[in-house]
Formats: structure tokens, C-alpha cells, sequence
């Protein structure tokens, strides 16, 4: 379902696609895994960003207290980020440390997640389905994929937004 909102450019739904369990997810200093090896026990709740803009640079604090305040639930709290290894790094810094985080140079996994957009915040369910994303930044939309996080992991959903979080935004072509 498509939620529309007054800037035409964002974009949040609750979807149902099935991702392939073949897709590779390398977290940051390991090797690649198969999607399927990563879902086993725990839910995704990934936060896609591109080191490359501005765009995922503003919403870097938000997204990280959204993910901080789903740490616990049945989620992976995660990180996507479409850069190698070195550039994740230099655009995390220490942060890299405190989360899961994986590296999409290639762009493959925004690929699969369908994503035109970043900053975005998806949701992938154990089973490998895409169940809800938002792209840009606009705080009601990733609210709605808090909420489908929190439903599926009885949960408390994260107050979005907060006092200090950014002005809703776009963002940035999600395939460069």
C-alpha cells in the first residue's frame, strides 16, 4: 500500500516481496553471507544510507536512535551502507563498532529492496519478505515502519520525530 504524503518525492509502504535468500549481505570486516544466514533467528531492521550525500549524513543521529531504541526487540538493528569497507568506515567512525552495519558497494542490495531512494529505513521479516520501507526522510513514513517492526516483535514503537530530528527531505537517487 502506497502512503501518499504532501511531497510527492517520499515514499513509504507496507509491501510484501520476497527477497531472494541467495542475496549476500558482507558486514563491515567479515565475509559475505546469504540473506537466508542472517535471517535465522531475527527479524532486519535496516537503515540504508549513502555516504555520498548529504541527505544520509542529516539523518544519521535520527536513524540511529530509532535503531538504538529497537535494540532488543526481535530485529537485527542494522545498517546498510552503499560504500566498501574503507568508506564505511570513514563515514561511521566509531559507530560502525556499535552496529551491525553491511557494505553495498555494488548497490545490489538496494537493488533487491527496490529502493529509489536514500536515507531509508526497511523492514525484512525472517522469512525473507520485504514487509514495509520508507525512502527519504519523512518521519510519519518511518514511524509506519517502526510501528510494522514493533507489531511483528511486540515491541514499543520509537516516538518519531523528536525534537531535533530533521525537516522532512527526499533524499538522494538510491543508485547513484
Amino acid at each position: 500500500m502506497l502512503v501518499s504524503t504532501p511531497a510527492k518525492s517520499l515514499r513509504s509502504q507496507l509491501v510484501s516481496t520476497k527477497l531472494p535468500d541467495t542475496l549476500n549481505l558482507q558486514a563491515l570486516g567479515a565475509e559475505a553471507r546469504e540473506l537466508s544466514e542472517w535471517l535465522t533467528t531475527f527479524h532486519l531492521a535496516a537503515v540504508v544510507l549513502d555516504p555520498y550525500t548529504n541527505e544520509s549524513s542529516w539523518v544519521l543521529k535520527s536513524a540511529l536512535r530509532i535503531l538504538e531504541e529497537l535494540r532488543g526487540c526481535h530485529a537485527r538493528v542494522c545498517l546498510i551502507v552503499t560504500a566498501g569497507e574503507d568508506d564505511t568506515n570513514a563515514f561511521l567512525g566509531p559507530i560502525a563498532r556499535d552496529f551491525l552495519t553491511f557494505c553495498d558497494a555494488d548497490r545490489s542490495i538496494v537493488r533487491e529492496l527496490g529502493l529509489s531512494t536514500l536515507p531509508a529505513f526497511t523492514f525484512i521479516r525472517v522469512d525473507g519478505t520485504l514487509a514495509a520501507s520508507a525512502e527519504g526522510w519523512n518521519p510519519a513514513e518511518w514511524r509506519s515502519v517502526a510501528t510494522a517492526i514493533t507489531e511483528a516483535t511486540a515491541w514499543r514503537t520509537p516516538t518519531i520525530p523528536l525534537p531535533g530530528d530533521p525537516a522532512p527531505f527526499s533524499g538522494s537517487p538510491a543508485l547513484g
